[in-house]
């Protein structure tokens, strides 16, 4: 069984530094001339599965936008996820989810478990309840395959408030979440399945991400106002860790497929000229 990891890096070498999100929402929808409703919503995801699925290395579905239509947004994501999958895109579900004992467990095997229909290459979580809480989302994700970023520095300016706040050790609750991933991937070449969400808008961070050892997925790119030069700074010496993420700035050139490839190759490029070559 080949690790989340290893498939990261060989989809990165193959298609490049590029996470694209999937986030359906209704100044979207609208902007591409859909009604914000069902058909609207698998209109919209058909057409970033055709025009990305095959040339992009990890698509990024953010599963509220699914679920607030019901059961059967619900279904179009597991459609969308069995697609993007059957194109070779790796698929980060983007649920943020964090909970205790058996109800993590639950979460994890709804994404991580191969027998779910919402079965994903790897999600994103919340570590807010204690990083040991994940655990079970760890452990069944090391046992299939799988992968986890961890919110470790976010882009929204009301987690500053927590992420930075001191703990008894005098390291900040974010350092205190980065160091505990980092004994994850500890020995694991040649990238770790276990990975951070650090905005790519805050700036110098102050925190040391050198020996993290797995992905950093760097969301708030284009529309959320970060270049991607901005990366240089939010990241320093770990620069060749990071999965740049871009959602409308991509996104927003559609609904004609060409124009999507189009953006999304620009960013890429953009990316390519900051980031390390491999």
């Amino acid at each position: 069984m080949e690790i989340f990891g290893s498939r990261l890096h060989r989809a990165i070498d193959e298609r490049g530094p590029l996470c694209v999100g999937i986030d359906p929402h209704p100044g979207l929808l609208a902007r591409w001339g859909l009604a914000d409703d069902l058909q609207g919503l698998d209109r919209f995801t058909q057409t970033v599965v055709e025009a990305l699925g095959d040339r992009v290395a990890v698509v990024k579905p953010q599963s509220a936008f699914f679920e607030r239509f019901g059961s059967h947004g619900v279904a179009i994501l597991e459609s969308t996820i069995r697609q993007l999958r059957d194109a070779g895109s790796l698929v980060l579900l983007d649920v943020k989810r964090g909970d205790i004992g058996s109800t993590v467990s639950a979460y994890a095997s709804a994404y991580l478990d191969p027998s779910s229909p919402l079965y994903v290459d790897a999600v994103t979580a919340s570590p807010y309840l204690g990083v040991g809480s994940l655990a079970p989302m760890f452990e069944l994700a090391a046992e299939h395959g799988g992968g986890v970023f961890v919110l470790a520095l976010t882009s929204n300016p009301e987690g500053a408030a927590v992420q930075r706040a001191r703990t008894a050790d005098g390291r900040t609750v974010a350092q205190t979440v980065i160091d505990e991933i980092s004994q994850l991937n500890r020995g694991v070449t040649p990238l770790g399945s276990f990975g951070l969400v650090v905005g790519a808008t805050i700036g110098d961070t102050g925190h040391d991400l050198a020996g993290v050892g797995g992905p950093l997925l760097a969301p708030g790119l284009g529309a959320q106002g970060a270049g991607a030069a901005d990366l240089r700074t939010v990241f320093g010496s770990s620069l060749g860790s990071v999965l740049p993420s871009y959602s409308r700035e991509v996104l927003s050139a559609g609904p004609d497929v060409a124009a999507l490839r189009a953006a999304a190759d620009r960013v890429l490029a953009d990316c390519r000229a900051v980031l390390p070559a491999r």
